[in-house]
């Protein structure tokens, strides 16, 4: 039976796909939101490295084929599952991770996953145009600036809100949870804020 890859081996993969180092930022940070959600809505701790490689991996084909994310990524694991089921949940959360691809959201990793990519990197844009960063910032701060269309105008609000309903949490305390998460890699990820140069 096939073993799912070693975080290691999807690391490595990762970077041979993506060269640039925000899309490699992006892809840790939903790393750690993902590995703390697992303990945080009730996964569990055996679940937390399969939730932190869909997390690391869900944009791993983004930066060389944009046109056909994320079915190189889904194709790669699926390719090395020969029957493991890790893999196969891994491949499907992030084949659902945009509600625009139509497809079913069949488990807590998928929803999780949905509701986590988008706003976790809306934070990390919160906290670059803030002199203290993530140290300071408030649920309140993220709201109001979700609500300015223009900042970070990429990121699409709809598959914020679509991803915090199907969780089934409320959005201020789901923002406070991935705060929470980052904030002790704060210097990893660069969300020091602009006080930091």
């Amino acid at each position: 039976m096939a073993t799912p890859p070693s975080r290691e081996m999807a690391w490595q993969h990762l970077c041979a796909w993506t060269e640039g180092e925000s899309l490699r930022r992006h892809a840790r940070s939903v790393e750690i939101v993902l590995r703390a959600a697992a303990y945080h809505y009730g996964a569990g701790e055996t679940d937390v490295e399969e939730w932190g490689l869909a997390g690391m991996l869900h944009d791993a084909d983004y930066e060389k084929w944009p046109e056909e994310h994320p079915h190189k990524i889904v194709a790669w694991l699926r390719d090395r599952a020969q029957g493991e089921p890790t893999h196969e949940r891994i491949a499907h959360a992030i084949s659902a991770h945009y509600t625009q691809w139509g497809v079913p959201y069949d488990s807590l990793l998928d929803k999780a996953l949905l509701a986590c990519d988008e706003l976790t990197g809306f934070i990390g844009a919160c906290c670059l145009v803030r002199p203290e960063g993530i140290s300071t910032l408030k649920p309140k701060s993220v709201k109001k600036k979700l609500k300015d269309k223009r900042f970070a105008a990429s990121v699409e609000r709809s598959e914020v809100f679509a991803g915090v309903e199907m969780l089934g949490v409320d959005l201020s305390e789901h923002i406070q949870f991935i705060i929470d998460a980052l904030k002790p890699h704060a210097d990893e990820l660069g969300l020091q804020g602009s006080s930091h140069g």
